[in-house]
């Protein structure tokens, strides 16, 4: 019986997470500075894959 209390408050937190998420979704949808929301976003995915890039190389030539 413990096993539903933790099951219902799983049940609970995903259905809070999932409506949070729904917000924040409606909102950036709605929002005149969407643009410049997904240009930032492709700015930083861009950055992080140079880093990580860069870090995979200088791995992979201190262990040649």
């Amino acid at each position: 019986m413990e096993n539903r209390g933790s099951d219902n408050s799983k049940i609970i937190l995903a259905a809070l997470a999932g409506a949070a998420i729904g917000v924040a979704i409606g909102y950036f949808l709605n929002s005149d500075k969407k643009d410049k929301i997904l240009n930032d976003l492709k700015v930083g995915a861009s950055k992080l894959k140079d880093d990580l890039s860069e870090k995979f190389n200088d791995l992979k030539e201190t262990t040649i």
